[in-house]
């Protein structure tokens, strides 16, 4: 499912160590990865050519660093607003998957302070996996997806079934969050939401476990990760790009309440947000 993997590389944070990590995984091994580095535009040309030069060591020290196959991996260093080359390099290479630094601002820091990644996961409409700095990257064990209804978060079961089938000793962690006063289903198995999930991992074989939170659901998902020590949460985050301005970000949406906005600030494991066309 994961074919073709885009590393947008600052230099900083600890997406190089996600994707070490991801790659690990069998069914991901023979994806393709891009490596990019993006040089901002300068004022002169002499800095134009520093940082071109500073740009290549730097891709030649990342591609050392991770270990990849040399048929397997791109090295591509562009010139640009980092923001804007993400996703135009994304849509180039036709990318199954975003995996991005982000600082773990909130809403209106991110916007004040221009974040490169919040930029991007309000504009792209592909998967993307955030790599807090302030978070320690894992080997992937126990995969964390939270359903409900959605087509969304189907496509987060099947994605993470993909991964976890393949990891030896690999758990799947099912977590459903009710509203408060609602009493959970007993035990969560039968739960409504839950339960064709977990008939689609018995049937694939996979080993998972149950977890039914109640309140509010951004919270209650990101305590039960830190609580059940996922390595990895899944979560469907529908594209939120204006149809008639797909060039700029959908304030009205970034500034109100998002759950995948809250899971992405606070969450304490890397956050894969699974994408899908929303209505405009």
């Amino acid at each position: 499912m994961i074919e073709k993997i885009l590393l947008a590389d600052s230099g900083t944070g600890h997406s190089e160590e996600m994707l070490k990590v991801l790659m690990e995984i069998p069914s991901i091994k023979p994806a393709s990865v891009t490596v990019l580095h993006v040089v901002p535009p300068q004022v002169t040309s002499e800095a134009m050519t520093e940082k071109w030069e500073e740009g290549g060591k730097f891709l030649a020290t990342a591609i050392q660093s991770l270990k990849l196959d040399p048929n397997h991996v791109t090295a591509m260093l562009r010139q640009g607003d980092p923001k804007t080359t993400v996703c135009q390099v994304a849509d180039e290479i036709d990318a199954d998957l975003i995996i991005m630094g982000s600082r773990g601002l909130k809403r209106l820091e991110s916007i004040l302070e221009n974040s490169v990644s919040q930029y991007v996961f309000q504009l792209s409409n592909r998967p993307m996996l955030l790599v807090k700095d302030d978070i320690y990257v894992k080997k992937i064990n126990k995969v964390m997806v939270a359903m409900d209804n959605s087509e969304a978060a189907q496509q987060c079961l099947k994605l993470a079934i993909a991964l976890v089938r393949d990891i030896k000793g690999g758990q799947l962690v099912l977590v459903r969050v009710n509203p408060k006063g609602t009493t959970p289903a007993t035990p969560p198995e039968t739960d409504p939401v839950l339960a064709p999930a977990v008939a689609e991992a018995k049937k694939m074989g996979v080993s998972y476990r149950c977890v039914i939170g109640t309140g509010k659901p951004g919270e209650e998902i990101c305590r039960l990760a830190q609580e059940s020590n996922v390595d990895l949460l899944i979560l469907g985050s529908p594209e939120r790009r204006p149809s008639i301005a797909k060039g700029l970000p959908d304030l009205d949406r970034l500034l109100g309440a998002s759950l995948s906005d809250y899971v992405r600030v606070y969450a304490t494991c890397p956050v894969l947000l699974a994408r899908t066309v929303g209505e405009t």
